[in-house]
């Protein structure tokens, strides 16, 4: 087997390409107006009309085999939806029965490596495709972080180039039979989220979970989030609202830290006439762990802290999520994320 190394990829597209370059296998190859002082911008215009990307054929063959593709959005960054996406990826495979994936499409700032605890990792490429990190038999972890000789480098790519990786995530990982796969997404709304569905247009997302944080700052950037997924046909699973207020460890009493100003998330979600799939309030053990700074690390908060109110809410969360897959697949049985034992509390 061979290890992937970022630098290796996407040979294909110009060093030299403009930012919103839209690919030299595009039928706009040329002709747009990104295109302009592109020093390929004649060769492309010049060449034969692109025929249908023949990456496609191979995106659909791979996902063939995922049953449910959701996408982790947000219009802002730090309000925690890779947290979010972690604790998802978690709280599904508690189920040993159902195989869940992880795609972080955060190029520049991947961050699922060390929330998953397997940033030593490294991926690698066989005959049938690149290999996932397994972060458990049923938890599979695809990121750009494995590929970088430094977790500290800087991703410094043109819009072409993300959208190539995208593309060969898609295509070449190896990600076998998977019953839900969770892509995380940067912020925004960027060339990554209009590659990620163009490239799933023809086998379909099957939902998206937006993640906010209650004040206002947060939820404008979130109504564009929400009019994005409208405007390219991405059905809205419901708003999370994180952050929601400060849990105390000792006496896990919970005090507000951001005022819902405008009313937060479930008011945003109710004149949006979309679902508001609950509230997390903050655990610091949470961040601890996702950070790296305890023994945890790589565990599930969900798991070791399953009494806490933020556990609660994410679990909560997750039935709604469940009950929105459970609509529209035939995965009643496998997807039971109660079936994991809770503790029972002393008498």
């Amino acid at each position: 087997m061979t290890t992937i190394k970022a630098e290796t990829q996407l040979q294909s597209i110009p060093s030299d390409a403009p930012e919103h370059c839209p690919g030299p296998e595009s039928e706009q190859a040329g002709k747009v107006d990104s295109c302009a002082g592109c020093p390929n911008q004649s060769i492309c215009a010049t060449g034969q009309k692109a025929g249908p990307d023949p990456a496609i054929a191979l995106i659909n063959e791979r996902m063939a085999k995922v049953s449910k593709r959701i996408l982790v959005l947000s219009g802002k960054g730090g309000v925690g939806k890779s947290t979010v996406t972690t604790n998802l990826a978690f709280a599904f495979s508690f189920d040993e029965d159902v195989q869940v994936g992880v795609m972080d499409l955060d190029i520049c700032g991947p961050s699922m490596p060390k929330m998953l605890g397997v940033e030593k990792e490294q991926v690698h490429q066989s005959n049938i495709g690149w290999s996932p990190v397994y972060v458990s038999d049923n938890l599979a972890v695809m990121s750009i972080g494995f590929m970088l000789p430094d977790p500290d480098e800087a991703v410094i790519w043109r819009g072409a180039k993300k959208n190539g990786l995208i593309k060969q995530f898609l295509k070449d990982v190896n990600w076998g039979t998977l019953d839900i796969m969770l892509v995380d997404t940067p912020p925004g709304t960027s060339d990554e989220h209009l590659s990620v569905v163009q490239y799933l247009k023809e086998c379909g997302i099957d939902g998206a979970v937006i993640v906010t944080t209650p004040q206002e700052m947060s939820l404008q950037d979130v109504r564009k989030e929400i009019n994005f997924c409208k405007k390219v046909g991405v059905p809205i699973i419901g708003v999370v609202e994180n952050m929601s207020g400060f849990v105390c460890p000792k006496c896990t009493k919970t005090s507000a830290i951001f005022s819902p100003s405008t009313g937060g998330a479930a008011k945003m979600a109710m004149e949006m006439d979309i679902p508001f799939l609950g509230s997390i309030p903050m655990d610091p053990r949470l961040g601890i762990i996702c950070a790296g700074l305890s023994s945890d690390h790589g565990r599930s908060f969900l798991d070791d802290f399953a009494e806490s109110p933020a556990s609660k809410a994410y679990m909560s969360i997750v039935d709604k999520v469940r009950a929105f897959i459970d609509d529209t697949s035939n995965l009643n049985s496998k997807l039971d994320v109660q079936a994991k034992p809770q503790p029972t509390a002393n008498p």
